[in-house]
């Protein structure tokens, strides 16, 4: 059967980019600026993870309970007090409509006439083709850029008392009056953080040893030192055993050290993380490694088929939507140009940003990491409690980290959690681009009051540990 179909080709194209969203799109512009001929195969709803489901709806209601915890906080800025209700569904409303312009955007740039769009879902019958509808499609190249969907996680009696993903979360219209939110993720801290600002009653079970365990430890113990101040109850290095339910309510059973514990709330938002997006693809037909559910690739975004790349969520590697526009970039341009070196990912500036208040960004390698790896470092810190532009923002939470080379000085990462810091950390990765210092921190200009000029005192802890102060 697979020999009669191959026989078969319906269309011909230099690339076939498998999926449109941030990574896939990247990828398709990449090759058509180069000169290919390239197609897009996406079966919709076109726009992607990031502008759907994932970076601008989350951010935009997230700066309605931004505001609403603000105007709640009235008298402590010499206000008067302002009783601030939340409409959720005028809030959802509001982020469908932003959705759809940004959707709008990214749709007509898919159908730009430049490129063959197929809407419709890709198989793979062969290393080299696809079938899309009733068509055969044959490619030079291949990238896959098909994201994520949540993970499914089994614990017993979770699936019968029924739960809510990511995806689902956006669309709710009434606040629940309770909320377990498992797991303890990027994704599950601002979703637990906006439904409690709202007035919900949120708890967090999480498996890890802190908030956000993928970070180093004082990052997550300071988010959740403000999450407690806010009233949500988290709870970490939980063991989940099973969930029963009622008509009215749905208890999560757990283990924390020895003992057994419960929670109760109306809903459970499943928050344990995302899985490469397969479904459907027949990446078997392509004869390409796939190891725990994901892609594997190489720096240069070649599958172990050096015509087949893999960009974005569905390789696992670098969840993050400027990462995943970089992958796509460089496999576009390696599966373009034939000659020459390939175009490799550069992993030294990675960075990744959590919208909670306070906001966490980190940037190059953490202290987990440099341990790892044997890489010496010097480390330092300062809190936002003791900085004078916080403390007039009334933004005590959180810290500036620095690590540097103890030879150098050169910034090897950062980490932030305050105030603006997913604004803040770019100076640091300005820095880090042109390999520089502490030394370098302390003689650019820092405006007086600013947030900013907080990064120069873990600098000058670095300098005096160096013997430079």
């Amino acid at each position: 059967m697979s020999s009669q179909l191959s026989q078969r080709t319906d269309r011909r194209h230099d690339v076939v980019v498998i999926g449109g969203g941030s990574a896939g799109y990247a990828a398709a512009r990449t090759a058509r600026d180069a000169g290919a001929d390239v197609a897009i195969v996406d079966q919709g709803p076109l726009g992607g993870l990031c502008i759907l489901r994932g970076c601008m709806p989350t951010k935009t209601i997230l700066r309605s309970a931004e505001i609403m915890a603000l105007m709640k906080r009235a008298r402590e800025f010499g206000l008067a007090p302002v009783n601030a209700q939340a409409d959720l569904a005028a809030i959802v409303d509001r982020k469908n409509r932003l959705v759809q312009e940004f959707a709008d955007y990214r749709i007509a740039a898919l159908r730009d006439p430049g490129f063959t769009l197929y809407e419709s879902r890709a198989e793979f019958i062969s290393p080299h083709e696809i079938r899309v509808g009733t068509l055969h499609i044959r490619g030079n190249a291949f990238v896959i850029a098909t994201g994520s969907r949540p993970a499914e996680i089994a614990i017993p009696g979770l699936d019968q008392a029924g739960y809510l993903t990511s995806d689902d979360m956006l669309d709710v219209r009434r606040a629940p009056s309770s909320l377990l939110v498992l797991g303890g993720g990027l994704v599950a801290v601002e979703f637990a953080q906006f439904f409690a600002r709202i007035g919900t009653k949120v708890t967090m079970l999480q498996r890890g040893a802190t908030l956000l365990s993928d970070m180093d430890q004082d990052v997550g113990q300071a988010l959740e030192a403000a999450f407690q101040a806010e009233g949500i109850e988290v709870i970490t290095g939980v063991s989940f055993q099973q969930v029963t339910s009622t008509p009215t309510e749905k208890t999560v059973h757990f283990r924390q050290g020895s003992a057994v514990h419960s929670r109760s709330a109306e809903l459970i938002f499943q928050a344990l993380g995302r899985r490469p997006n397969l479904n459907g693809l027949n990446v078997e037909a392509a004869g390409v490694d796939v190891i725990d559910g994901r892609l594997v690739v190489g720096p240069d975004m070649r599958t172990s088929q050096p015509h087949i790349f893999a960009v974005g969520d569905v390789n696992d590697l670098t969840p993050i939507v400027h990462l995943a526009i970089q992958q796509g970039e460089t496999a576009a341009w390696n599966a373009t140009h034939a000659e020459g070196p390939a175009r490799v990912i550069d992993h030294r500036l990675d960075s990744e940003m959590v919208f909670t208040d306070p906001q966490v960004a980190v940037a190059g390698l953490s202290e987990r990491q440099c341990r790892a790896r044997s890489i010496p470092y010097l480390t330092a810190s300062y809190p936002f409690a003791d900085h004078g532009k916080a403390m007039c923002l009334g933004a005590s939470h959180g810290f500036v980290k620095l690590l540097c080379r103890p030879d150098t000085g050169e910034l090897l990462g950062a980490q932030i959690v305050g105030p603006e810091a997913a604004e803040l950390i770019h100076e640091l990765i300005a820095v880090m681009y042109f390999h520089g210092t502490a030394q370098d921190l302390l003689r650019i200009p820092h405006y007086h009051p600013t947030l900013a000029e907080i990064v120069t005192y873990p600098a000058e802890s670095i300098l005096e540990q160096m013997g430079q102060a």
